[in-house]
């Protein structure tokens, strides 16, 4: 079955980014839940004759790990309930997988500070419910999950009619349709149909690369394998491979843990892990090598540009950024942003990879800056997971974040900082220059494939044929006559000399505004406007 919901993912999930209610070319719900699902499938590939709870178990380690996005954190948040579910279990009956997806609904509510009814979790919890009762009538799982999916079906169908900008956009919620979309899965599995392990491909934007030539690597391996035993203790597993190497991770239950750590010596922390179970998916990367580097980079990790020596000492406080686009990176480090991240829109770090950030910042307190509202959730999973004391600032924008990392002052406490970083963007409007992917209508207007867009912290207020010209109106939109100050970051698309006509532009129309233009080089979004 968790084949078989990856499988069903990863066919469908051009389709389900089409449900995007933007017609922008990030609509990556259905990219982020295969992702998600997919890792779920990774963890599962490595069992060998599992009982339904290490399946379960494994699939949601699994998709906390590589939860992207809102959509794929709560899709993780329901394997996590269902593994709750069927804890202990080495079958499960109708029943159980009903009670379980129960479970999974309301572990993935509470996750959620303010639900939103007509998304995934309507659906979800509308197809549990259905399940339960179906369990109670009937026995047999598949009749069950036919049940829960016809459900599902419906409440999906009705969508449009519980969100407005659903009606709008005259799409369903793109999140419930890929819940949906698994449950098939599911079924395809159950029904007998052939299911081959699902393609685990990576995250197909690729990412801005980093030249990794002449940099010190203090931990040469790269080493990670799952360990399976009996009554695992996780937080003994940290202290014990704590003084072993850098950027640890330890996740899992009491029966499979996944154990990261970049070390010198991969075969003593193999031999611990013996001692304490069996090994299984072992994985070794000499991050020496320039092809390993080369290797990381195309699959979208993360890789520090100037590693921080493990043997300095931790600062009290340190920033931990999302971006993407060269440009973007420069302009973080140089305002002394401690580990940048790369990712953003279309290509959003996962629960994991924000982990790995936040544990190599030298420093005992972190604030992380998502800088998309897309990335909010798992960096709130990101900061669970890790030891260190750690405040997700909710910036949605790389405006509000530059915003943030000015407003820090490392004189002050912690909490201090907290609260001043989380008011310091109140007063930045950001905006951004994009394309439409598919026609579409959206307040009554009707978009064409290829026009122009404007967008005002995430809606739509214009539409062009030229990008500068549209960026020039965008400001006004945005207050630019009565600004202090116009930023706009360009992207890898914008030639340097048509960025230069656009800021002379700006400065002739908002005479009294300061205006900055910079090189963002950041992929599909032509420009990035901030007005404050």
């Amino acid at each position: 079955m968790v084949f078989g919901g990856s499988r069903a993912m990863e066919q469908q999930r051009e389709a389900v980014d089409a449900l995007n209610v933007f017609p922008v070319p990030d609509g990556d719900t259905g990219t982020n839940m295969f992702l998600t699902v997919q890792s779920a499938a990774r963890e599962a590939a490595g069992l060998e004759n599992p009982t339904v709870s290490q399946v379960a178990s494994a699939a949601s380690m699994g998709s906390l790990m590589g939860a992207r996005g809102n959509s794929g954190v709560i899709l993780s948040q329901l394997f996590r309930g269902i593994s709750k579910g069927l804890e202990g279990k080495t079958t499960a009956t109708a029943s159980d997988l009903a009670r379980a997806l129960q479970i999974g609904v309301e572990t993935a509510y509470q996750a959620v500070m303010k639900p939103v009814e007509g998304t995934i979790l309507t659906v979800a919890r509308e197809s549990a419910k259905e399940a339960v009762q179906a369990a109670r009538r009937k026995p047999e799982i598949q009749e069950m999950l036919e049940t829960a999916l016809v459900k599902g079906e419906e409440t999906l169908a009705r969508t449009p009619d519980m969100l407005t900008t659903l009606k709008q956009a005259g799409v369903v919620d793109a999140g419930g349709k890929g819940f949906l979309v698994i449950l098939e899965g599911w079924l395809a599995a159950l029904t007998g149909k052939e299911i081959q392990p699902p393609t685990l491909v990576e995250q197909p934007v690729q990412p801005v690369q980093i030249d990794v030539n002449g940099e010190e690597i203090v931990f040469q391996y790269c080493t990670e394998f799952i360990l399976k035993g009996s009554d695992l203790q996780l937080e003994k597993i940290k202290q014990d491979l704590a003084g072993e190497g850098d950027c640890l991770l330890v996740v899992g239950t009491a029966d499979v843990a996944k154990v990261h750590i970049h070390t010198n010596h991969p075969g003593q922390i193999l031999e611990y892990g013996v001692r304490l179970g069996t090994l299984h998916e072992v994985e070794i990367h000499n991050m020496r090598e320039q092809s390993e580097a080369k290797r990381h980079a195309a699959k979208g990790e993360n890789l520090p540009e100037n590693p921080a020596d493990p043997k300095t000492p931790l600062k009290g406080m340190g920033l931990v950024t999302v971006a993407v686009g060269r440009g973007l990176v420069e302009i973080f480090r140089s305002l002394g942003v401690d580990e940048i991240i790369q990712g953003g829109q279309t290509m959003n770090p996962s629960t994991e990879e924000l982990v790995e950030g936040i544990n190599r910042t030298r420093a005992e307190k972190v604030f992380v800056l998502p800088n998309n509202g897309n990335i909010i959730l798992a960096a709130g999973q990101a900061a669970a997971l890790t030891d260190k004391k750690v405040h997700v600032v909710p910036t949605r924008s790389i405006p509000q974040g530059i915003s943030a990392v000015l407003a820090f002052e490392p004189a002050t406490s912690f909490e201090e900082n907290a609260q001043t970083l989380d008011g310091s963007f109140g007063s930045i409007m950001s905006g951004e220059v994009t394309y439409a992917v598919r026609a579409s209508q959206f307040d009554g207007n009707e978009i064409k494939a290829g026009d122009i867009l404007g967008l005002i912290d995430d809606k739509i207020v214009l539409t062009g044929e030229d990008p500068a010209r549209v960026a020039v109106e965008l400001a006004e939109k945005m207050g630019g006559e009565e600004a202090d100050l116009i930023s706009v970051f360009y992207g890898q698309d914008v030639p340097e000399e048509v960025a230069g006509e656009l800021a002379a532009e700006l400065r002739k129309r908002f005479s009294r505004s300061e205006v900055e233009v910079h090189d963002g080089g950041q992929p599909l979004y032509y420009y990035i406007v901030s007005v404050e």
